[in-house]
């Protein structure tokens, strides 16, 4: 359970683009079904740019990428968390000029690691290169 921040002028834009598009809860639903994520049990609110997800998910897993999915995107700020949980999620936020190498190496002790990383996010990164500047991707823990 927690608050998690996003970089609202940053991620995927599923509402024209523009950056003053209110964010809609219908198409945050829409999102979550394209990525092929199981939100079942698990209810999505929006309340101005902050998205409030509650309930009960079906894995710890499946939590933390619904979390991804709704916070990278374009106009959402802050992704508040009420579902109950085995351990808080660890999640890193791109900055300029970082790899998933990179990255490997500061969150995991090693770069050769990055593929992890890459897997964890799956269906949100479709190619471990295309990651951008305040994007935020979860970091798997053993």
């Amino acid at each position: 359970m927690g608050l998690w921040s996003f970089v609202k002028d940053s991620g995927k834009s599923l509402f024209g683009g523009g950056g003053d598009a209110e964010v809609d809860g219908a198409a945050l639903q829409d999102e979550i079904k394209e990525l092929g994520l199981d939100a079942s049990g698990m209810e999505i609110t929006v309340e101005g740019d902050k998205v409030k997800v509650s309930g009960e998910a079906v894995s710890q897993e499946m939590k933390e990428k619904v979390i991804l999915a709704v916070g990278n995107v374009e106009g959402v700020a802050a992704v508040e968390d009420s579902v109950p949980s085995a351990g808080e999620p660890v999640f890193h936020t791109v900055e300029k000029g970082d790899t998933l190498w990179a990255i490997s190496s500061k969150t995991l002790g090693n770069g050769a690691r990055y593929e992890e990383i890459f897997e964890a996010n799956k269906p949100m990164l479709s190619h471990p290169d295309k990651i951008y500047p305040g994007q935020m991707l979860r970091i798997p823990q053993a």
